[in-house]
């Protein structure tokens, strides 16, 4: 049986689970890239999109500056793992970032969408493979709330004599993915 930890210093954070995940894969956003291992042989770099390292949302009809803010979330750190499998490399993306409620005052519950995509470098880039992934953070106003995202089973194949260097991990923010809210029955 499992019993409560004595005080709150005991208790995982976010940054610990993503810790624990990734290890000395990870880094925070800014900072150089840690050097591959042997098992990172196949596994590319994570960048952030231009233009999509910010998530800014305001209420309906508004855009989202000054007092008309709802919240924003930002990236703050990022890690990946690679397997070969199959013959293809099968990626595991980590994304931590913070959620922050703006003056327009932020929803109960915020959809924060993250889009992964494994681009082959070069003069003309060229997507491999993309997807989205979606986390629920809770809020309350006035806060700042962290959230983490693990991106499982990014697969993709990688042609023979090919390396990671040839290849980059873009991850970023993608309002489009945003799931639509239902519409409510109109009354006859």
């Amino acid at each position: 049986m499992f019993s409560a930890p004595a005080d709150s210093d005991s208790i995982p954070t976010i940054k610990d689970r993503f810790n624990q995940l990734f290890g000395s894969k990870s880094q925070a956003v800014g900072e150089a890239a840690p050097a591959p291992d042997g098992a990172e042989l196949d596994c590319p770099v994570v960048k952030i999109r231009a233009g999509a390292s910010t998530y800014a949302v305001a209420p309906p009809g508004k855009q989202p500056v000054a007092s008309e803010l709802r919240y924003q979330a930002t990236i703050t750190r990022t890690a990946r793992d690679c397997t070969r499998s199959s013959g293809q490399i099968v990626a595991r993306i980590g994304i931590q970032g913070r959620v922050i409620a703006g003056p327009a005052g932020a929803p109960a519950t915020v959809e924060i969408p993250l889009r992964v995509a494994v681009v082959q470098t070069g003069v003309h880039e060229r997507v491999i493979a993309t997807k989205v992934y979606r986390t629920t953070v809770s809020m309350t106003e006035d806060t700042s709330v962290p959230f983490s995202v693990v991106g499982e089973e990014l697969a993709y194949s990688m042609p023979p004599g090919a390396t990671s260097e040839s290849y980059v991990f873009y991850i970023g923010f993608d309002p489009q993915a945003v799931t639509p809210e239902p519409k409510s029955a109109r009354k006859k």
